[in-house]
C-alpha cells in the first residue's frame, strides 16, 4: 500500500474529464492573456467567462502603473513575514484603507484570501469556543475550523432556522459561539440570508463573521459589499474579502469593528509564518480599492449583464443555482455527462467557462458556472446567450418546452 494510492479515485476523475473534453477542464492552461475578456488555450482565442475579474481591474491602466512603480521602488518581494522584514508601508496603508472604507478600526491584510479564512478563524476561536458554519461554506473556511481548537457546528445551508435551534441548544454558551457564512456563495451563485441571520447572532449574544469575497466591489453604495447593502454593517463583527476578485490582485484581508482585532496578527499562524505580498501587488490593489469605492460605472455595467443574462437563462429553461441575478450564474445539472457535454460545447463557441463537478461541490450537482465581468460588452453576453439557446436546442441537459426550453432536471 502506498501513500499515494489515496489519489487513484482522483486519477479516475481526471481521466473521465479528460475522455469529454478537447483541452483540461480542471487547471485549464491560459497560453496568454490578452485582457480582462480574452485569453488564448492551445493557440485559441477564447472568451473568458470563467474568471473572477468582476470588474475587471486585472488590465486597468492605474493599477498596472502603481504595480510598475511599486517594483521599481521596492523590488520584486518581500521576502518576509509581516512579523520580520515584510512589514512595508504599502501593506499598512492598504490595512488603513479597508478599515477606513468599512468606518472601523482594524484590518489585517493576508497574503491569500484563503490565508484570510484560515488565519482569522483558527486564531479567533479557540478551547471553549464554537464555530457555527454554514455547510456550503468554502473549503478555506472548513480548513480555518479544523486549524482551530474550537468546537465546529454545521448548520444547513441558507436556514436560518437551522441556525437558530444550533444555537438555543448551546444556551449562555452561544455568547462563545461564531457564526461563519458567505454573503454569496461561489458555486452556485446564491446569497445568504444575512438580515435573518443577523437577528439570530443578536438574539443569541452570538458573533458574525462574513465572507465577501464574490460580493464586495459588487454590493452597496460604495461596493463594500452584501453587508453593506443590507445595512448590516453595525451588527456583523468581522468582515473577510479577497483581493483575487474584484481588486483583481491576489491577497486576502480581514476588517473588524472591535479595535482588539489587531492582536489576532499576534495569533495567528498562517500569517506570521508566511512572506508577505509583493509590494507590486499591494500597490495595485490599493489603486484598485479606490476605484471599487467610486466604481458606479462598472458595477452598473456589471448589473446590467446580469439581468439581462438570467432572464434570458430562466426563458431558455436551465435550472440554475439561484434565481436572483448575480456575477455568477451557475447552470445545473444532475449528470457529470451532461454538464461536460455543455462545457465542451461553449468552449467549442470559443467560450471558457468552469466546469465543477463532484466531489468539489455541495450535494453532488454537476455545474457549468459563468462568470460575468464589466469588461465585457453587450456583444459577449449576447454571444454567450445565442451559443446556450443553441445548445438548449441540441439537447444537452435541456429539453423544449413553452415556447421555449425547459431543463429536463427541475
Amino acid at each position: 500500500m502506498s501513500l499515494l494510492d489515496k489519489f487513484e479515485a482522483l486519477r479516475r476523475l481526471q481521466t473521465a474529464l479528460a475522455e469529454g473534453t478537447s483541452v483540461p477542464a480542471v487547471a485549464t492552461p491560459m497560453d496568454e492573456v490578452h485582457s480582462a475578456r480574452e485569453a488564448t488555450v492551445k493557440g485559441r482565442r477564447l472568451l473568458l467567462a470563467g474568471s473572477n475579474n468582476y470588474l475587471g481591474l486585472t488590465f486597468d491602466e492605474a493599477c498596472r502603473a502603481a504595480a510598475i512603480d511599486a517594483i521599481e521602488k521596492y523590488g520584486t518581494g518581500s521576502t518576509g513575514s509581516r512579523m520580520a522584514s515584510g512589514n512595508y508601508a504599502g501593506h499598512r496603508g492598504l490595512e488603513r484603507a479597508l478599515a477606513d472604507a468599512f468606518g472601523w478600526p482594524a484590518g489585517i491584510v493576508f497574503s491569500t484570501g484563503y490565508q484570510a479564512n484560515l488565519g482569522t478563524l483558527s486564531a479567533l476561536a479557540g478551547v471553549g469556543d464554537y464555530l457555527i458554519v454554514d455547510a456550503d461554506s468554502h473549503a478555506s473556511i472548513h480548513d480555518g475550523c479544523r486549524l482551530s481548537a474550537a468546537s465546529t457546528i454545521r448548520f444547513r445551508h441558507n436556514d436560518p432556522e437551522n441556525l437558530d435551534r444550533r444555537l438555543a441548544r448551546l444556551g449562555p454558551a452561544a455568547e462563545r459561539a461564531l457564526i461563519v457564512v458567505e454573503a454569496l456563495y461561489s458555486t452556485l451563485g446564491d446569497r445568504a440570508p444575512l438580515t435573518e441571520i443577523a437577528e439570530i447572532k443578536a438574539r443569541h449574544g452570538a458573533w458574525l463573521i462574513v465572507d465577501e469575497a464574490h460580493s464586495f466591489g459588487l454590493f452597496g453604495a460604495r461596493g463594500l459589499g452584501l453587508c453593506e447593502e443590507l445595512g448590516l454593517l453595525d451588527t456583523v463583527d468581522f468582515i473577510v474579502g479577497t483581493f483575487s476578485k474584484s481588486l483583481g490582485g491576489v491577497g486576502g484581508f480581514c476588517v473588524s469593528r472591535h479595535p482588539q482585532f489587531d492582536l489576532l496578527r499576534m495569533a495567528s499562524r498562517p500569517y506570521i509564518f508566511t512572506a508577505s505580498p509583493a509590494p507590486a501587488v499591494i500597490a495595485s490593489t490599493h489603486q484598485a480599492l479606490r476605484r471599487v469605492l467610486a466604481a458606479d460605472d462598472l458595477r452598473a455595467r456589471l448589473w446590467r449583464h446580469a439581468n439581462r443574462l438570467y432572464a434570458e437563462l430562466e426563458r431558455l429553461g436551465y435550472r440554475l443555482g439561484t434565481n436572483v441575478p448575480g456575477p455568477i450564474a451557475a447552470l445545473v445539472f444532475e449528470t457529470r455527462e451532461a454538464a461536460v457535454a455543455h462545457w465542451q460545447g461553449l468552449l467549442d463557441s470559443g467560450i471558457y467557462t468552469n466546469l465543477m463537478v463532484p466531489p468539489a461541490t455541495p450535494s453532488g450537482l454537476s455545474v457549468v458556472r459563468i462568470s460575468l465581468s464589466a469588461a465585457h460588452t453587450d456583444e459577449d453576453v449576447k454571444r454567450i446567450l445565442q451559443c446556450l439557446e443553441a445548445l438548449a436546442r441540441r439537447g444537452d441537459g435541456v429539453s423544449a418546452a413553452h415556447g421555449g426550453y425547459t431543463s429536463s432536471l427541475v
